[in-house]
């Protein structure tokens, strides 16, 4: 949290209708399907009643494959009883594309008895490489976004990606440290980074294409690194899967806990070292 503790969290992935932005990089949309008015309410209190540990909870996320404020995913004749299952956290987090922060979300906001933060995909700040993975937003309407929830005392956090589709090999770097500073100087409260994956066929198509190679896990362990140091803000490696990005055996695991540790003490960490040299 924004004071450094450490907090339970529940997460609540929900099954909702598509992202209509359809990024080339995304693969959520393997779990969609449009669902029925209440359905949504109901899947939140279906999983808060069966999630090991949810009373423990203080902060509820949840993510719905896309935008919690397209309602055309979540109506907003559910916002006050899934704000009522809220009640229980001290800090919510939802999930929303940029183009959808407006004065709308503040309906909601009011319904909450403690803090708010939505998360928020830039992604990168290359601007030809943010326009051809399919976002549509520009810099600025990340920066718009960010200033607007500030005002209204609502925190940001923002995912990048590590490892962009379109930016070349070699300046793959320049790029994720380039995009931490803008997520840093818009107001970012978190910045989450996350390799990108293979795996959801136009990434794929990419790759044969030579427009995309996934990162290899010192990708990620330098940027995270960067971000320590120089973002001055809250910040996260994503691990899921992790070792899919690391060719050896030996140190991967090693790896992986090195990131986990430093996610929850925010504190850089020397490298592990390998004969591998990876």
């Amino acid at each position: 949290m924004e004071d450094g503790s450490i907090q339970e969290v529940a997460t609540i992935f929900l099954t909702n209708r598509e992202c209509p932005w359809k990024c080339v990089m995304c693969d959520l949309w393997r779990n969609t399907t449009p669902v029925a008015q209440g359905s949504i309410s109901k899947q939140i209190e279906t999983a808060l009643g069966e999630l090991p540990g949810a009373e423990r909870a203080t902060v509820l996320k949840l993510y719905n494959s896309g935008s919690f404020f397209d309602f055309g995913a979540i109506a907003q004749s559910e916002w006050p009883a899934i704000a009522k299952m809220c009640s229980q956290f001290d800090h919510v987090i939802v999930e929303c594309h940029p183009r959808l922060v407006n004065g709308n979300l503040l309906r909601f906001a009011d319904m909450l008895n403690g803090t708010f933060e939505i998360a928020m995909g830039l992604e990168t700040c290359h601007l030809e490489a943010l326009e051809k993975i399919n976002k549509r937003i520009t810099v600025a309407d990340f920066e718009n976004a960010a200033r607007f929830l500030h005002l209204h005392n609502i925190s940001v956090r923002t995912f990048l990606l590590v490892g962009v589709p379109f930016i070349p090999e070699n300046q793959q770097e320049e790029w994720i440290r380039e995009s931490i500073r803008v997520a840093s100087d818009a107001g970012s409260n978190v910045i989450s980074l996350i390799p990108t994956r293979l795996g959801n066929g136009a990434l794929d198509e990419l790759a044969r294409a030579g427009q995309f190679k996934e990162p290899q896990l010192a990708d990620l362990e330098r940027a995270f690194a960067f971000a320590l140091t120089e973002s001055g803000v809250r910040v996260f490696a994503d691990t899921w899967d992790i070792e899919r990005f690391c060719q050896c055996n030996r140190c991967a695991g090693a790896r992986r806990s090195r990131l986990v540790r430093m996610n929850l003490s925010q504190e850089l960490e020397p490298r592990v070292e390998c004969a591998c040299g990876c």
